[in-house]
């Protein structure tokens, strides 16, 4: 092997480790940047059922006071219809 090849084959091997390097930093980024998106969402999510859970008692205080629970709704619109059925018979 003479002298000019081997240069070359040494600036080869070089350039392919820092290649390698390059690439495996890459790819520990793409994973730590994954993982990082699933603990995001994971408390952007646990978050939200969180702030329903403890907030949902003043909401079903709310609703019922303000009547607009299902069975509010029905018994009104049956109190409603009696009186209608009332005003035609007179």
């Amino acid at each position: 092997m003479s002298p000019e090849e081997k240069s070359l084959l040494e600036r080869t091997y070089k350039m392919a480790e820092e290649n390698n390097t390059i690439l495996r930093s890459i790819r520990r980024t793409a994973r730590i940047g994954t993982v990082m998106k699933v603990l995001y969402w994971v408390v952007i999510i646990g978050l939200s059922v969180g702030a329903f859970y403890f907030l949902q008692p003043y909401l079903e205080f709310m609703k019922s006071t303000l009547g607009l629970g299902e069975n509010k709704t029905q018994t009104s619109s049956q109190e409603d219809l009696v009186r209608q059925l009332q005003d035609l018979l007179k």
